[in-house]
């Protein structure tokens, strides 16, 4: 298992553009890493199944946490064929997770500016936004943990980048959580709206 260190953050198409030029200029180009996402919210989890459309390969994945619950996301990775991710997401929907799945398209770029891992992407949930990342060894110190935390932000600074705060992450989550439950209640209600 390796530890994330993981931030992130939503802006404009305008942040995204400029973003992205920097990226190309001065950064590594890691290339398109378009996904298809299945995600499991759990109260203290987030379990995925990823159809990597751009690179061809699938894995299911158990972060150890959740966005909002700070930066550190210890990850287990499983890859498997990619034609088995829906026999993965009737797996997972079986064992009683179905109310709990979201599905999603995530377009991503990749790239590395100084050490740092930039996913630059764009979701329907999210609309534009980053995730910076650092990736540790699973016995990672504290200290290392902070380091890295450190690193992105710098990072993110240089960039002009404003990364989200741990509550803003959670509230934000949260809303879009509500709003999920409430558009899957909606989409079972046989009940016609006037």
């Amino acid at each position: 298992m390796a530890t994330e260190i993981e931030m992130r953050a939503r802006f404009d198409q305008g942040a995204h553009d400029r973003l992205v030029a920097r990226l190309e200029r001065d950064g590594e180009d890691l290339g398109r890493d378009d996904k298809h996402i299945y995600f499991y919210v759990l109260p203290d989890k987030l379990l995925k199944v990823t159809d990597n459309t751009a690179a061809g390969t699938a894995k299911i994945s158990l972060k150890n946490s959740k966005i909002g619950q700070g930066a550190a996301f210890p990850e287990t990775d499983i890859a498997i064929a990619r034609e088995d991710v829906p026999a993965a997401v009737r797996v997972f929907n079986a064992l009683g997770f179905d109310g709990q799945m979201h599905e999603a398209f995530n377009r991503r770029h990749n790239f590395r500016f100084q050490g740092v891992d930039i996913a630059v992407k764009w979701s329907e949930a999210w609309g534009h936004h980053a995730e910076f990342e650092v990736l540790l060894d699973d016995d990672a110190s504290q200290a290392a943990q902070e380091e890295a935390a450190g690193r992105i932000q710098t990072v993110a600074s240089e960039l002009g980048i404003d990364l989200m705060s741990e509550q803003e992450l959670a509230e934000f989550t949260a809303a879009f959580e509500a709003a999920e439950q409430e558009r899957k209640a909606a989409a079972t209600d046989p009940t016609p709206t006037a």
